[in-house]
């Protein structure tokens, strides 16, 4: 969706020109807005990194400059750049990451949820949502051209129905209450910088009901990925600092609805990948997504702290 240019100390972040069912960035108008939304909305969790909107620009000699000239050709985002040895996924890599860096991290998300507007919805319409995603991710990994384990994925997704059955009066109580929220939406260890202050960043400015969630949704779903890198403790720990700093303990057949739904939904989008005409590292996707199915299945891993209940 987007070219990433990595300039000394700055980065610059270009929208492309594209249009997909859930995002269109096909007018230079249509870039301009969301290049302001990506940074209005990033500013929350990442005040230091996302520095401006701006322009590039043809000047009088018709060459490319960034910021105003004779006529602005598209926009940018320019961000601070981040030290890569301090990215949540390296320090998980490197077996460096501890349990008081997580406890910050867990305090910086909750004073973010904590001041985060509740979301009107119905509960009809907030489990319709999971109920479309979910039948589209059905049809991809039930494709007989991925090769899967028939047996498996029918196994996977009778989970995923058995899971939201359970759920499906906690999935009410939770939009009843005000407990969803406007937040992140891609919640993910390559977005969290262990920085001083800690920057969460690259959340999806580009279409807002993604970023409607339950708080512990998106916990659920960035430890799961920590989970996909090795550090099945990380979300524990942060269910345990989060719960007690919202003062909100949802119950764990909840907590496993939404890191089944998650799991399956990251590997439909690993296969996606491969539907494209000329996808990169094609050899990566399917065993990746293969790596979510598995992880789909260890609704164990949610129930390694006892205050999960």
């Amino acid at each position: 969706m987007s070219w990433v240019f990595l300039a000394g100390s700055r980065v610059y972040k270009l929208k492309k020109p594209v249009h997909y069912a859930f995002l269109d960035f096909s007018t230079l108008a249509a870039r301009e807005h969301f290049v302001r939304e990506e940074v209005r909305l990033n500013r929350r969790l990442a005040p230091e990194v996302y520095l401006a909107a701006t322009p590039l620009s043809l000047d009088t000699a018709g060459h490319l400059s960034i910021g105003r000239g004779v006529r602005v050709v598209d926009w940018l985002v320019t961000m601070q750049r981040l030290p890569e040895d301090r990215m949540l996924d390296r320090l998980i890599a490197e077996g460096t990451l501890t349990p008081p860096m997580v406890e910050q991290l867990a305090d910086v998300l909750t004073g973010f949820f904590k001041v985060a507007s509740p979301e009107m919805t119905s509960p009809d319409q907030y489990v319709e949502r999971y109920l479309r995603e979910q039948a589209q991710t059905a049809s991809v990994l039930a494709d007989p051209a991925f090769q899967f384990d028939g047996a498996r994925v029918e196994e996977a997704l009778r989970h995923f129905d058995s899971a939201l059955e359970t759920a499906r009066p906690l999935l009410d109580e939770r939009v009843r209450t005000g407990r969803i929220v406007e937040g992140h939406g891609d919640l993910r260890p390559e977005h969290v910088c262990m920085s001083d202050p800690i920057a969460i960043i690259d959340c999806l400015e580009f279409n807002r009901d993604l970023r409607l969630a339950d708080p512990f949704e998106e916990l659920a779903f960035l430890g799961l990925e920590c989970a996909r890198f090795g550090a099945d403790w990380v979300f524990p720990a942060l269910y345990r600092r989060c719960a007690e700093g919202l003062d909100d303990r949802p119950a764990e057949p909840l907590i496993e609805f939404y890191w089944t739904y998650r799991a399956l939904l990251r590997a439909r989008l690993s296969l996606v990948h491969l539907m494209e005409p000329n996808p990169r590292t094609p050899e990566k996707w399917r065993p990746l997504a293969w790596h979510y199915i598995a992880l789909s299945e260890r609704s164990d891993l949610i129930r390694s702290d006892p205050s999960v209940r």
